[in-house]
């Protein structure tokens, strides 16, 4: 390795520490991650011949073709990003405007009930459904928001919201649009939309099935009734069949979309921009049959969009494009190579050991380096829905689950709910780890005898 291959490394390191200890240190990991992507790059022009030899060849020499040939590779690593990034932006602004417009209070109607064990197994499964349709992170929120309207007590709110980022993590992992990490394989073509759900839908449903049986024995009798200021009702504009309407449009179409996909072959993010503006020009419809020309309750798509959280969006465009940089300069070829060697080719323990490694780092970076770090092949494990990918996207997803830092569906409820480490390390990080176990078990099983 050599010395500027090294300040490579060790500067995405220390940016990486950085973003882990983001609870810690009181930085947003979205600038760091920023600058981390800058520092990269800008290390590996100091002697981009040294780095381009291999693929550039005769270019070496000709500066001008040389900085042509990195600016093109640049472009190409912004535009698998860019789709990535665009997929995303396109679905948060479709469930913002479902959930904005009172588009999911039928949930809060379907899980209600007095017995505690029984909403706590109508949560699980509700958040284990929509978070293959919606994502994880805005299902989290959803089915917090809906807690507090049906759970008085906080201690008992703590195992619901809990059982919620098992769930939703779950949920996300065997759907792909469901989780940033699944999206990011089924883009790049490393798992098809039928191999995905087909295959990994059993082992994500015992994942979570597994914690509930457990934490439902953490509850018992019934809920205590609301009070009145708890249950008080949230302001909406449109009648209940235009948010019905709403919600097919949005729900529905995030559904379409890896149909679309399938029937045009165009990228996912078209198909996401496709039912964002539908949903879009319904609501403009709308809001002209009431005659609004203002936007007095902050309804309109155009007041939305700035409630899009855009750090998670820069967050990822500086992460993916710094892994990027790691690609180019051949270090994670060298350690995916070495992570076979070690592993003697037992792909179950590579990717059982990046599903733990996501409880503490961020999956998203764990992934894309994978990604980078291994080709898709013809046949075998490394094929198109190969068992690599598949359990990458199955650990990646619910290991994130053990921590409550692991995934963003953990760190948004810790926060909405103030969950300390400290309590979910000692309640339900045991929990979650069986399960995480028993659903690689199962596809393990699956595997062997279908």
């Amino acid at each position: 390795m050599t010395t500027l291959t090294l300040a490579i490394v060790i500067v995405f390191i220390v940016g990486y520490f950085c973003i882990a200890l983001e609870s810690v240190t009181k930085v947003n990991k979205a600038p760091v991650a920023l600058l981390m992507c800058v520092a990269c790059w800008t290390l590996f022009m100091v002697d981009p011949a040294s780095y381009m030899l291999h693929e550039a060849g005769a270019l070496a020499g000709e500066s001008t073709n040389m900085l042509a040939h990195i600016a093109e590779k640049l472009k190409e690593h912004l535009g698998e990003t860019g789709e990535t990034l665009f997929f995303l932006m396109g679905a948060m602004t479709i469930v913002e405007i479902v959930d904005s417009n009172g588009g999911f209070n039928f949930v809060r109607d379907a899980i209600q009930t007095k017995s505690k064990r029984a909403l706590l197994w109508r949560i699980a499964f509700m958040t284990f459904i929509l978070s293959a349709i919606l994502d994880n992170l805005t299902t989290s929120i959803v089915m917090v928001m809906v807690l507090r309207k049906l759970v008085q007590d906080h201690k008992d709110r703590l195992i619901y919201a809990s059982l919620v980022i098992i769930a939703a993590n779950s949920g996300g992992a065997f759907s792909p649009i469901g989780d940033v990490t699944t999206i990011m394989l089924w883009i790049a073509g490393m798992v098809t939309t039928k191999g995905v759900i087909t295959e990994i839908f059993l082992a994500s449903l015992v994942s979570m099935l597994v914690p509930a049986f457990i934490m439902q024995f953490m509850l018992k009798g019934d809920l205590a009734p609301m009070k009145g200021n708890d249950a008080a009702k949230e302001e909406v504009l449109f009648s209940k069949t235009q948010r019905n309407i709403l919600f097919f449009i949005g729900v529905g179409g995030l559904i379409f979309v890896p149909i679309f996909r399938y029937l045009t072959n165009l990228p996912p993010f078209m198909g996401i921009l496709l039912v964002l503006g539908l949903l879009w020009t319904a609501t403009e419809i709308f809001h002209r049959y009431y005659h609004h020309t203002e936007d007095p309750m902050g309804k309109r798509v155009s007041t939305l969009l700035r409630k899009i959280d855009m750090t998670t969006i820069l967050f990822f465009l500086g992460i993916l494009m710094a892994v990027s940089c790691l690609a180019e300069i051949g270090v994670l070829t060298a350690l995916g190579q070495g992570l076979e060697h070690i592993s003697g080719g037992n792909h179950y323990l590579v990717t059982g050991a990046i599903g733990v490694a996501s409880s503490i780092v961020d999956n998203v970076p764990l992934v894309a380096g994978c990604m980078k770090m291994y080709p898709i092949a013809a046949m075998g494990d490394m094929a198109v829905d190969g068992i690599f990918w598949q359990l990458l996207a199955y650990c990646a997803g619910v290991g994130g689950s053990m921590l409550i830092i692991g995934s963003a569906a953990g760190v948004v409820v810790m926060g909405l709910e103030k969950i300390t480490f400290g309590w979910y390390l000692k309640k339900i990080t045991w929990i979650a780890f069986v399960g995480y176990l028993a659903g690689i078990l199962v596809y393990w099983a699956e595997r062997a005898l279908f």
